[in-house]
């Protein structure tokens, strides 16, 4: 069971993490990023991002435990609803000089 919990709530970071820089990838805009902040390195990023949360959940296992494994997958992507809310990506590039988008 804690497999499938800790499992399904890194895929719930995951899943949520890759939404805004797949739609602002796909949509031409920047967007801070690790390995740059092209629309076209974020709608790859959002892609792998999916393709993670994926392989993540087939690991949990999540058919022997699905409310747990609900529960957790939720609470990993409100807490990346929120990173992104407060703005945590432009922090975070920030604070390790990274360069930030161009506005």
């Amino acid at each position: 069971m804690i497999q499938a919990i800790l499992l399904a709530f890194l895929a719930g970071l995951m899943a949520l993490n890759g939404v805004p820089h797949f739609v602002t990838g796909i949509t031409g805009h920047e967007f801070p990023n690790l390995t740059g902040n092209s629309a076209t390195n974020n709608a790859l990023d959002g892609l792998a991002a999916f393709a993670i949360a994926a392989a993540l959940l087939a690991a949990a296992h999540v058919g022997a435990h699905p409310w747990a494994a609900l529960l957790a997958g939720a609470c990993g992507a409100v807490l990346m609803t929120v990173f992104h809310a407060r703005r945590g990506a432009y922090w975070m590039s920030r604070r390790f000089g990274r360069p930030l988008p161009e506005a």
